[in-house]
This record gives C-alpha cells, structure tokens and sequence, in this order.
C-alpha cells in the first residue's frame, strides 16, 4: 500500500478500539497528513467558526474549489475522525458537516494558523 493511501485510509481517533497509525518519525508530519494540503485546514476553519453547514455553504466560503475536491476532502476528513457527515431523510436529503469532538481538538492549531496568517497577511500589506 502506498504511504498516501496508508494516510488517507489510518483512523485518526482517540477511541481506544481503533488503532492509530504510528509510522511518523515527527509529530508534524503527522499532523500534516490529517490537514495538510491546500483545502482542509480551510474547511476545518469554516467549520470551526461558522458550525456545522451544508456542502453548498462550504464550496461557497472556500474560492476555487471544485465539487469534485470538496467531495474528496470531506470525505477524507470524515475518515479520519475530523469531520461528521450527517444525512437527513428529507426530499431532497440534507447533508451537514459539521466537526467531530476530535475536530474541535484541533482548535489551538487553527487558531495558531489565524494569528500566523493575520500578521503574514499585514506584512505583506504594508
């Protein structure tokens, strides 16, 4: 299996009955292969900030992408304990995503990353 399908398809929760991948040699790299690229901290801040929201919600407050990858990413989100899917049996069904308890463990990190950006983002303007 190939290290990226081994990351897509490891189980990032804190239950105790599933087990954790552990081939990482740096806890960034772990951390990177739950959030890394150029979409998924960017849906887990929406989500964090915002609440739970529907897929149209998330494609409209995330620029550029496309359906296909927003699809790609929850999904991955949602496999590796981040992100809730949750469908209503409504016509025509309602899906909802909102963060997991293990998502919102991810608080500090985003947070970190708004301060990081904030003070990027005012030197690069000044």
């Amino acid at each position: 299996m190939a290290r990226n399908e081994q990351e897509r398809t490891s189980k990032w929760v804190t239950d105790p009955e599933v087990s954790v991948d552990n081939n990482f040699e740096c806890p960034v790299e772990a951390t990177l292969a739950v959030i890394g690229g150029k979409w998924k901290a960017v849906l887990i801040f929406h989500l964090m900030t915002d609440g739970a929201q529907r897929f149209a919600e998330l494609r409209s407050k995330t620029r550029g992408i496309s359906d296909r990858v927003l699809s790609r990413q929850l999904r991955e989100l949602e496999s590796d304990g981040i992100v809730h899917r949750e469908v209503f049996a409504e016509v025509p069904p309602r899906v909802v995503y909102s963060l997991t308890e293990y998502g919102q463990s991810l608080r500090p990190v985003t947070e970190a990353m708004c301060a990081w950006g904030k003070r990027h983002m005012a030197v690069g303007a000044a």
